[in-house]
């Protein structure tokens, strides 16, 4: 893709929102239904492309990306007419005669920059939140996951011309490119340090951006919690996908009186998930690539490693792995993990808990295992982070009934849903002014008793 075809895509795409033609609600539902009849006749190849890039299994595949996304575009069929409807609201005596009311409008040319982690469900989830909402996108699926970003510009072309929506691969060249046009709204899904790149780039347009980053999600587990299933449900969320996920619990902290006994419930989930030898699970995904493979290894510390710790530079899998006696000065806790690596720090009272997490920076989520309910309120009311679970990990991102996005460090904005349509929205405010009716207390030369009149109201 040369410099110059993005410049006639993006031209075309503005030329083609100023028409009016995204416009209408039942243009934008029938593109969702288009969209998703193509989605469910692609299944198969969206799988084999999932498998190719990320290991993942078709069962995997379907469960956290394309059911997902069928899932969201679907909720976004049903609720678009609503979400779009200007909303009346109380109009202040001191504007009498009038009606008052907000218009969502879409915000026009948008980018959509996706990650490799879950290349399907993080490039077409957002892209149907903008299409709801009437906006023309170009998406930019990552070159790390060629194999996806090929099936998704396949869907987007079969279904959209590029003037409506249009998908731009390549690597850094592509994604410089892009950058240094002027968007109307920028969505990007991805690291801290290229979502501050990302800001950058937006800033020289005052382009409005949501940034959907990551960082190190803790899992706080108590004395409690319900240890063998507190276990199996952090062996999913940590393990899913090779640990490459972005609300991924990145370490647990535990009390100490209960540290051994939840390391063997982890330990015995790990086996009873997996299996005895985990790069032999052919359900079991891999790193992405070389690079992140060294990476993760080189984060291991084998004196602190109690199961796994092993890995195949061939195939670029890691064994579920665990590593205990960690502290905040480890190299493992100096990064966001982004692959199976499960460290375990302990705390002796409870209330040190805050201590250790209020000044680091905010995480994308946070969850807490405990029945207890005074610590589960104190914990979701003191500490920042963009969402997270009680007794459960990652299941929060997985409904359109709920917004999706971090805080801080961990991002801006959030989608899904509602949210997802506001989201690549921009809510006028809109007064509507009578004309039978034209009250002159407003206007030169001010009189006394026009004061007292515009006192009363404005009180």
């Amino acid at each position: 893709m040369n410099i110059q075809n993005i410049d006639e895509i993006l031209q075309s795409q503005k030329e083609f929102f100023q028409s009016g033609k995204t416009l209408p609600v039942s243009f934008r539902v029938d593109a969702l239904k288009k969209l998703r009849e193509s989605i469910k006749s692609h299944e198969d190849e969206i799988a084999e492309a999932l498998t190719k890039d990320l290991g993942k299994s078709a069962f995997e595949g379907f469960m956290c990306e394309t059911g997902l996304t069928l899932t969201e575009i679907t909720y976004m069929i049903k609720h678009t007419r609503k979400f779009a409807k200007e909303k009346r609201v109380r109009t202040p005596m001191a504007q009498f005669a009038s009606r008052s009311y907000k218009k969502p409008s879409p915000y026009g040319n948008v980018l959509i920059m996706s990650p490799w982690n879950y290349p399907f469900l993080l490039t077409i989830d957002p892209l149907a939140d903008a299409i709801a909402a009437g906006n023309t996108a170009i998406v930019k699926p990552s070159a790390y996951s060629p194999a996806t970003g090929e099936i998704v510009r396949k869907i987007v072309e079969e279904c959209f011309d590029q003037k409506y929506v249009a998908v731009i691969t390549g690597g850094r060249r592509e994604n410089s490119a892009l950058l240094d046009k002027k968007f109307d709204m920028i969505f990007f899904t991805g690291s801290q340090s290229v979502g501050k790149e990302v800001m950058r780039k937006a800033a020289e347009h005052l382009t409005p951006t949501v940034l959907e980053l990551g960082g190190k999600s803790p899992c706080i587990v108590d004395d409690t919690a319900k240890l063998p299933l507190a276990a199996k449900r952090i062996v999913f969320g940590k393990y899913l996908n090779c640990g490459q996920t972005c609300v991924a619990p990145d370490y647990i902290l535990c009390d100490e009186k209960i540290k051994d006994k939840l390391v063997e419930e982890i330990k015995k989930q790990i086996v009873s998930q997996f299996g005895a030898s985990p790069l032999d699970n052919p359900d079991y995904g891999k790193i992405i690539n070389e690079k992140h493979f060294a990476r993760v290894m080189g984060l291991i510390d084998k004196d602190k490693v109690v199961i796994g710790g092993g890995g195949n530079a061939e195939t670029l899998r890691i064994e579920p792995t665990v590593m205990t006696d960690v502290t905040f000065n480890d190299a493992v806790m100096g990064q966001e993990i982004f692959g199976p690596v499960l460290p375990v720090m302990t705390y002796k009272k409870f209330s040190d808990v805050f201590d250790m997490l209020k000044n680091l920076p905010k995480p994308l989520a946070l969850y807490i295992f405990s029945g207890d309910k005074s610590r589960i309120d104190a914990v979701t009311s003191r500490l920042s982070f963009g969402g997270g679970c009680v007794n459960d990990t990652i299941i929060h991102l997985a409904t359109s009934e709920m917004g999706f996005g971090g805080v801080g460090e961990s991002g801006m904005g959030s989608y899904h849903g509602k949210e997802g349509f506001d989201a690549f929205s921009h809510t006028k405010s809109i007064v509507d002014k009578k004309t039978w009716l034209d009250l002159p207390m407003r206007y030169q030369p001010y009189k006394k008793s026009s004061e007292k009149l515009i006192r009363k109201f404005l009180k």
